[in-house]
């Protein structure tokens, strides 16, 4: 059996509002579609959860567990998809929809039509400087959406990621497998971050951002789809 290994963090603790708060990045297995979620959860992290701690855990792998990575070869663009790909801003966080296979998935998670007003909506606004916008009106289903990098793990550097379906309620029952330890799903890279999902509505999702606002969990071989946040 496998035992859970945290990552080291360059800088473990950050202060947010005069309270300390320790990241602790926990490395697992290279998660695949047949793993089941919770029990991926409890062989490495139940061990290292203290009362009181908070239990982070990357969109992508509650995506792939719940069979929502799709291979590039599997995914055919249609047209509009490779034209709209043609105008989205790459970034050094990830392609985004900025491949005709991210946008392709992004037209059927959305909807046309949604994609086609998010698209004006970048158009009219983007000579004003205002940025943002496609991703504003297209919502988190597009946002979510991860494509490849020469830096994404393998087998992961040829699939689509989708966004995770239902974070809530996979946010709730992962913490009444762990003894209704608080977990929030969350979408963090190196230039931004979300809370997707949380088990409880007392959750402080401004705050959980904040304080991952650096990415400890690495975006490249790290191999850290959980963590957990203990205030000191």
């Amino acid at each position: 059996m496998t035992e859970p290994t945290p990552r080291k963090v360059k800088h473990p603790e950050v202060s947010i509002d005069g309270r300390t708060y320790l990241r602790i990045p926990i490395k697992t297995h290279v998660i695949m579609k047949d793993d089941l979620l919770l029990d991926v959860i409890k062989k490495y992290a139940s061990e290292q959860i203290n009362v009181g701690d908070l239990l982070f855990v990357t969109e992508k792998i509650v995506a792939i567990t719940q069979g929502r990575a799709i291979p590039l070869k599997d995914i055919k663009p249609r047209p509009l998809a490779v034209t709209l790909s043609n105008y989205v801003t790459k970034t050094p966080a990830g392609i985004g929809l900025g491949m005709p296979e991210t946008m392709e998935m992004a037209l059927r998670e959305c909807g046309t039509f949604r994609i086609l007003l998010a698209a004006a909506a970048s158009a009219i606004t983007k000579p004003f400087g205002k940025k943002g916008v496609f991703y504003d009106v297209a919502g988190y289903r597009a946002t979510s959406i991860d494509g490849p990098t020469p830096n994404t793990l393998p087998p992961y550097n040829q699939y689509v990621v989708l966004g995770p379906d239902q974070p809530d309620t996979v946010a709730k029952k992962i913490s009444e497998s762990l003894g209704d330890i608080k977990v929030a799903i969350v979408d963090i890279n190196d230039l931004s971050g979300t809370v997707l999902g949380v088990s409880h509505k007392s959750i402080d999702k401004s705050l959980v951002v904040k304080i991952l606002k650096d990415n400890p969990l690495g975006q490249d071989h790290e191999q850290t789809p959980l963590g957990i946040i203990r205030k000191l």
